[in-house]
């Protein structure tokens, strides 16, 4: 590893790696969303489609603990591409 590291190699790697971090969690959260969840041996439907009709009450806990989950993912996911977009707007900033 060199000794003379810059400022800006360190700043690029960061950017590059929230993005992808971000961008991964974002769409581990939309991937989660439309897994299907059981209880009870009851298909309940995913988060995004839940399943037609009445369904018992242990789906409503399932539901909303996948919802809870994927909320988290997606804001995280989000929040990390903010993030890079902000350093990227910055460093282009600061070295104009």
């Amino acid at each position: 590893m060199p000794a003379e590291i810059g400022v800006g190699a360190v700043m690029t790697t960061l950017n590059k790696i929230l993005a992808i971090a971000g961008v991964a969690l974002l769409l581990g959260g939309l991937a989660l969303g439309f897994r299907s969840v059981s209880a009870d041996s009851t298909n309940c439907g995913s988060v995004f489609q839940p399943a037609r009709g009445i369904t018992p009450m242990a789906c409503d806990g399932r539901l909303n603990n996948s919802a809870t989950l994927v909320t988290v993912l997606m804001v995280v996911g989000g929040l990390a591409v903010a993030a890079a977009i902000t350093l990227k707007v910055v460093r282009d900033r600061v070295d104009a």
